[in-house]
């Protein structure tokens, strides 16, 4: 099949890792992974929490910096316009449904910022915690896809940071939109990667730390 975007440059090379890297974490908050709740229990989005968990575990031992968030208002007057009622009327602070999900996050070690937009790095302290951490590469990692993966990848991109995304570990609602987001992504902002080839960098990044 033809790929015009292709045809004309799009994805021409890879972007890489670089020395340091740091972990954003998106929205992997009980209202999205805990199937009592309307947008939670998706199985792309389980899938991403499972390989997601198996990988900060390696970046917590190789003393990775790791941010991770949640979305959450005072009520619906300070949330912006969203078409998706469950996020106006749940996702208020001291809901259940804000919770970090506790197979992903380690109260001990990582950086926890609340997010009122799409990105993780919109109106947050994220971008001083990398760059005082030195970091240089961004490993995107949580949900949605289509949504605030894609959001946060474009700003991390924005600021100039190298940016990764392992497919395996995001998530959508639906499979179509999270592989076209990845697709696109990929042809424009960011390397889209495997939880292996995460690892494998990590372990790298662990031996260099341990030298």
């Amino acid at each position: 099949m033809t790929d015009n975007y292709e045809d004309i440059g799009f994805g021409a090379h890879k972007i890489g890792f670089g020395e340091r890297p740091g972990i954003a974490v998106v929205d992997f908050q009980t209202g999205f992974t805990d199937p009592q709740y309307t947008l939670g229990g998706r199985p792309l989005v389980e899938r991403a929490v499972e390989n997601t968990a198996r990988m900060l575990e390696v970046a917590r031992a190789a003393n990775v910096p790791v941010a991770t968030c949640y979305t959450a208002y005072s009520s619906r007057r300070d949330a912006p316009y969203w078409k998706i009622p469950t996020v106006l009327e749940e996702f208020h602070h001291g809901h259940p449904c804000t919770e970090l999900e506790p197979r992903i996050y380690d109260k001990d070690y990582d950086v926890v910022f609340c997010k009122t937009g799409p990105s993780i790095f919109f109106q947050t302290a994220i971008t001083q915690f990398f760059i005082k951490e030195r970091v240089d590469t961004v490993i995107v990692v949580g949900c949605n896809t289509s949504g605030c993966i894609r959001a946060s990848v474009i700003d991390a991109f924005s600021y100039g940071f190298r940016v990764a995304v392992p497919e395996d570990c995001v998530g959508d609602v639906e499979e179509g939109p999270h592989q076209a987001n990845l697709l696109d992504v990929g042809r424009r902002y960011a390397d889209v990667v495997t939880l292996d080839d995460v690892l494998d960098y990590l372990e790298t990044v662990r031996g260099r730390n341990e030298t």
